[in-house]
Parts: C-alpha cells; structure tokens; sequence
C-alpha cells in the first residue's frame, strides 16, 4: 500500500480523536510539521470537537495541550464548539470530565451557536455541578479582562500626569 493514496495525517487526527486511538495521536504528533491541530473537516469540526462530544478522554488532553490548539471554534453547521458539543454526553460523570477540561484550557462561556445559545443555555435544569464551574470559568475570565490595562486607560492618566 502506498503512502500517498493512505488517509493525510489531518484525516487520521480527526479519526483518532472520534475513536480515542491514543496511540495513533501520539504517532501524529511525532511529526508536527504534517499536520493541523485545528484542521476542519467538511462541516467544519476540528479534532476537539470529535474528541468533546465523543468523551474521548485518552486524546483529549494531547489534544488541548497542543499549544496552537483553538479552544473555540465553532462548526459550520450549528456554529457549536467543542463545549457546546460536550454538553450532548448523556454520561454526566464523563460530561463533567470533558466540560472542566475545555474550561481549564479557556473555552469561551460565552460563544452562540446558530440558535444564539450558550454553553449556560444548553444546561439541563439538574445540571447544577456544570452551572456551578462554567460560571467559575466566567468570573475568572471575567477578572483576568479586568486585570488587563488598556492602552486608553494609561494613555488618559499619563496625559493628565503630563500637562
């Protein structure tokens, strides 16, 4: 079997992260120069997208620690992210799992998809553990904007400061 006639190795990322192959991954990720962490398929998933809502948990990791790894980007079907698509696991341990991971890598909280939905919206009413820690990640996302001096603040007190 040829080289050239086999899956690119874009295709075997998105593969292994429908399957959980970690091993595959790992060979991948040997060879970063062939392949796109935030390769999009024909309806726009990337390999975090696959690896959320399937709850594959063995490449999720390698995957999120990929430093041009995109946390959010959305589908060109329904606009979802990963963490949009992380909310459809119907096994709430693995749901969890799968949420806090996204959310410690800094997934966006307040992204929509194409209904205008957020991650807060999607919940189910006795999703309480997931409202709790998606509304941690926005109040700490919400300090560290704070935190952040914006050239119009200093510009307005260096001005004073100067005439």
């Amino acid at each position: 079997m040829s080289d050239d006639k086999g899956a690119s190795n874009n295709e075997r990322l998105l593969y292994a992260a429908r399957t959980d192959n970690e091993d595959l991954l790992l060979e991948i990720f040997e060879e970063p120069e062939t392949f796109d962490i935030n390769f999009k398929d024909g309806l726009g998933n990337t390999a975090l997208h696959y690896a959320s809502v399937n709850g594959s948990v063995n490449v999720l990791e390698h995957i999120l620690s990929h430093e041009d790894c995109d946390v959010d980007p959305q589908n060109r079907l329904n606009k979802s992210t990963p963490l949009h698509l992380a909310l459809s696991i119907s096994e709430a341990e693995l749901r969890q799992y799968i949420v806090e991971s996204l959310l410690e890598a800094g997934a966006d909280t307040t992204i929509q998809d194409v209904k205008g939905d957020t991650v807060l919206d999607l919940l189910g009413e006795k999703d309480e553990e997931l409202r709790l820690a998606i509304r941690r990640a926005q109040a700490e996302a919400d300090i560290a904007q704070d935190d952040i001096a914006h050239d119009d603040d200093l510009g307005s007190d260096v001005a004073s400061d100067s005439d």
